[in-house]
């Protein structure tokens, strides 16, 4: 067949997206020029980005194109949204050999007897995780030029109940287990706490005054680097379950301690929502 063209007779074919010209000279797009232009342009679009979202923008309608034509509003595939990840919660509350255990009045040991691996820092027994902290805070001590000693580490369940035995003797059971606890009840028989003594005032070890010497000052201000929690603060006895004890401190982790601070707690029964308190369970 013989293409169409000037001579012949015959109208050249009009393109789709050519305008139509009124008798006034202005232009004006039919219905099925504003249809072909968008689908071209959107597929344009669709192909340079990979997606058919800009696409789907650029089709809105105007008044001179139907609502409800399908060509104008094709529907847009939405992709289905990824579950957000799984919250780590964390080492057990309940393990005995856990770095997070809490321990108290109400939550003995499990089992009671429990005995953790062991390594030794400076002589004193404490458990084998703790270990590499535990040096490190007391070498970073000692380049500070604070003289910080351990007193008490490790303590088994029949050292326990040695020491609880000695104190209520010496005290009464109130007065005791203010600051002793029973065998199977104590941070001390999982290697986890430590007390900690110092040379500049030697009369205030294991007592209130600890609190006021510069070996205090100097864990209250760098325990946390190493992991060290103080576990008996002032003011939560009906928390802890114990008097304070500026001198014992708990292993928990850098973690642990990072997600209490952004709570704006101090207790692990508090960051936990673990029962407490000085009545044994």
């Amino acid at each position: 067949m013989t293409p169409a063209g000037p001579g012949t007779g015959t109208r050249p074919q009009r393109s789709p997206f050519a305008p139509q010209v009124l008798p006034d000279g202005r232009r004006r797009f039919t219905r099925e020029a504003v249809l072909a232009r968008r689908a071209l342009l959107a597929g344009v679009v669709a192909a340079a980005t990979g997606g058919g979202v800009l696409a789907s923008r650029l089709g809105s309608p105007d008044p001179g194109v139907s609502a409800a034509d399908p060509a104008v509003h094709d529907p847009v595939p939405v992709a289905a949204a990824e579950p957000a990840p799984a919250v780590d919660p964390g080492p057990s509350t309940t393990d005995a050999a856990s770095p997070w255990v809490v321990v108290n009045k109400q939550h003995p040991l499990d089992p009671v007897e429990y005995a953790p691996p062991l390594a030794v820092v400076r002589g004193k027994e404490v458990a084998a995780v703790v270990a590499a902290d535990l040096r490190a805070l007391l070498e970073a001590a000692d380049r500070d030029g604070v003289s910080l000693s351990i007193t008490s580490g490790y303590r088994s369940h029949a050292r326990q109940r040695s020491v609880h035995d000695a104190a209520v003797r010496r005290d009464g059971v109130e007065d005791a287990e203010s600051v002793s606890a029973r065998p199977g009840y104590s941070e001390h028989q999982t290697g986890l706490a430590v007390d900690f003594g110092g040379s500049s005032q030697p009369g205030c070890q294991l007592e209130n005054c600890f609190g006021q010497t510069p070996e205090a000052a100097w864990l209250q201000a760098h325990a946390g680097r190493y992991g060290f929690l103080l576990r008996y603060p002032e003011r939560k006895t009906e928390i802890t379950g114990y008097a304070p004890e500026p001198w014992h401190w708990r292993w928990v982790g850098t973690d642990l301690l990072a997600r209490m601070a952004g709570r704006g707690v101090v207790t692990l029964e508090e960051f936990f929502g673990i029962s407490g308190g000085p009545v044994y369970a």
